[in-house]
């Protein structure tokens, strides 16, 4: 049996499935959201929109994932999965190509909201659909080759993007509109059909769900959420204009983002596969304060900021597995109740990044472009998680 099931994972269908999967990760949040990172100086730079304009521009797709991660099952619920995931496909492509047109900051923030629910419903439908359809001792794997597809589009934007604005602003969104279609019309057949293997309790010793730790779970991921958008938002732009070192350096250590995020799902479940889920997310948190921490003090010498780009970019990916492995965790033997919790982990999730977006770029319009206290907050959210998390076995340990 165990021999079919590894035939079966590897199976032309299930590694079609798999690329399926990782182009929508690609499309929706590889590029969708964060090609917009190194798009954003030059945006400011071409007068296309003011430094603040921009900023809340970026918070319109982090609002659009919200809607998506939330609306994403309940339309999928109507439609078939595989024809919403083809629409939110299309719906990225097009907000790509819509960009193009400078109409004006109401219509670019129509197009990036619809981008982000675009990615939104993605998220939350294109990995469990095929992960279904996986063997359980090749979920791992599969899912850090679905989960690498958004660093594969960070790496791919912070390369492409400073290519195509030799050529204009313009020419960079048609770019990026070109490649979404070509990823679209690869990922548009090879979807998995009917529900895959459905995993079975075993009979006694079901332990009742930990609801106490799955809550503080869901702040935990929200916290470290918002603690990554600085990174996110404003670390090209920082380098660019903060430090004076201009667009192309910037998209340099925005490259170092994305190949770190493109391996960070793999290296994280190799490490939780040694030491745990939940050691793993403590180790998550500590690195990223660390990180955070480079630029709250100041350390921005080249190698440093590499650093800093390094370690955040592996986690933004790295993460999501080890709160899917935590989840598991949490809830052994119930896999409708690890579904459900996944939910709303993505929900708690999109909501803090979209809320802390707007307050970064509400921050940051509001203090004569000070890029520190954005790192400043974002180190407090990061260590606030650690905090929870650690105190959480001080409960455990007490209520024993």
């Amino acid at each position: 049996m165990a021999r079919a099931d590894a035939l079966q994972a590897s199976s032309p269908k299930i590694t079609k499935a798999i690329i399926c999967a990782f182009c929508t990760g690609l499309i929706g949040i590889g590029l969708a959201r964060f090609a917009y990172t190194p798009l954003l100086p030059a945006l400011v730079d071409a007068h296309w929109f003011a430094p603040a304009a921009a900023a809340y521009l970026g918070a319109a797709n982090l609002a659009g994932y919200l809607a998506g991660a939330v609306l994403g099952r309940p339309i999928s619920a109507r439609l078939s999965s595989v024809a919403v995931l083809r629409a939110m496909m299309v719906l990225a492509t097009a907000a790509f190509f819509a960009c193009a047109l400078p109409q004006g900051f109401l219509w670019f923030f129509v197009w990036r909201f619809a981008a982000g629910f675009a990615g939104g419903a993605m998220m939350v439908l294109a990995a469990p659909m095929v992960l279904a359809h996986v063997p359980p001792a090749r979920r791992g794997l599969a899912g850090g080759m679905i989960f690498m597809g958004i660093g594969a589009g960070i790496a791919a934007s912070g390369t492409v993007i400073p290519f195509l604005l030799q050529f204009g602003v313009q020419a960079a969104w048609i770019g990026l509109g070109v490649l979404s279609f070509v990823l679209t019309a690869i990922a548009w057949s090879g979807w998995p059909d009917g529900p895959g293997h459905v995993p079975t309790a075993p009979s006694g010793h079901i332990h009742p769900p930990r609801l106490g730790a799955l809550r503080a779970l869901y702040v935990e991921y929200a916290l470290n959420a918002g603690g990554w958008v600085p990174h996110m938002i404003f670390l090209v732009d920082f380098v660019a204009r903060g430090l004076g070192q201009g667009v192309k350096v910037g998209a340099e250590f925005w490259v170092a983002f994305g190949l770190s995020a493109t391996a960070g799902p793999i290296l994280a479940g190799h490490i939780a596969d040694r030491i745990g889920f939940r050691s793993a997310l403590r180790l998550a948190f500590s690195l990223q304060i660390f990180a955070i921490g480079l630029l709250v003090f100041d350390v921005t010498s080249t190698p440093w900021l590499f650093l800093s780009s390094i370690i955040i970019g592996a986690f933004v990916t790295g993460t999501v597995p080890l709160v899917l492995g935590r989840i598991h965790e949490l809830l052994p033997h119930h896999p409708a109740e690890q579904k459900a919790a996944w939910s709303v982990a993505t929900v708690a999730f999109a909501l803090c990044q979209a809320a802390a977006a707007y307050g970064f770029s509400f921050i940051f319009a509001h203090s004569g472009g000070d890029y520190r206290i954005l790192f400043v907050i974002g180190m407090i959210a990061m260590s606030l998680a650690l905090v929870i998390d650690v105190g959480g076995t001080f409960r455990e340990k007490a209520m024993r």
